[in-house]
């Protein structure tokens, strides 16, 4: 009896064998389509910042604060082989922490940026330069706390922001190695930011409901800025290393106060690519 029964599955081992065969052969053709046709190139690097902040926000404090900021930063460009558009999606989020001169007061800030890049592309000199130019939207959201403060110890960071962003992406050898370097810049023209009057306090404008211009609009007279940074890609132990340069000026002159972020730091992480395809059944 036993034996009888490991003949009558051995029977069906090759029925079921030629049944997955057939299931997983259509899903096979479609792989090797998607890597020969993709639909999408996207690039994506997870980057840690590491550098020196300069901040003055005179609603807390008439001193400027210095100190340390660490960031993180997820990159991502979207391209289409023979399309001359590209998309780039950027995360940041940062965390700073600074003194006065007297080093008897402290400065915390929190910030989270959202940076929406749409940009036409250029291939020069046999593809080994490309230069991309296009524009902007960023968004800011955030917090500034002063240990020192008893009645408005803390200000809020809400921001929008539209300009020109431009990048350029240079591929070379050395030491017979190969290497990508890029930059990036975008300078905001336009935006909308809150920012409460010089003297009025958070209880009055969302407890008392006394608005006094909260919501002012931005220009490069009121608020000259800047974002830019410089990379260097290279292939290290089978991933690709990334490491760079962060320079990002923040400033802003408006119902009577002031504030400045310098950030100057260091970038180090590491680089993906993916290739993908909209796969189409019949």
């Amino acid at each position: 009896m036993m034996t009888c029964k490991r003949t009558h599955r051995s029977q069906h081992l090759p029925t079921a064998l030629m049944l997955a065969i057939l299931l997983c052969w259509p899903a096979s053709e479609a792989i090797g389509q998607e890597e020969e046709t993709p639909d999408k190139i996207i690039t994506n690097a997870q980057l840690l910042g590491f550098g020196a902040i300069n901040i003055l926000d005179t609603y807390l404090s008439p001193e400027k604060y210095q100190g340390s900021e660490l960031r993180y930063i997820s990159h991502t460009i979207r391209e289409r082989p023979g399309k001359r558009w590209s998309k780039e999606i950027m995360h940041q989020g940062s965390f700073a922490d600074a003194s006065d001169r007297s080093e008897d007061g402290n400065e915390l800030s929190g910030l989270y940026t959202l940076t929406c890049v749409f940009q036409r592309d250029w291939s020069l000199a046999s593809d080994q330069l490309g230069i991309s130019i296009g524009g902007m939207t960023r968004f800011n959201i955030g917090v500034n706390y002063n240990s020192r403060n008893q009645n408005n110890p803390a200000q809020l960071r809400l921001s929008m922001q539209v300009g020109p962003s431009a990048s350029a992406t240079y591929h070379f050898r050395l030491f017979k190695k190969a290497f990508t370097a890029r930059y990036e810049l975008s300078v905001p023209l336009l935006g909308l930011m809150f920012s409460p009057n010089y003297g009025q306090s958070y209880y009055e404008i969302f407890s008392r409901g006394n608005y006094e211009h909260n919501a002012v609009v931005t220009t490069p007279f009121s608020s000259p800025s800047m974002h830019n940074m410089l990379t260097l890609d290279t292939k290290l132990w089978g991933t690709t290393l990334r490491i760079g340069y962060l320079g990002d000026i923040q400033q802003a002159r408006v119902n009577g106060l002031k504030q400045h972020y310098y950030t100057h730091g260091l970038l180090i992480g590491f680089v993906k690519h993916f290739k993908t395809k909209t796969i189409q059944r019949p």
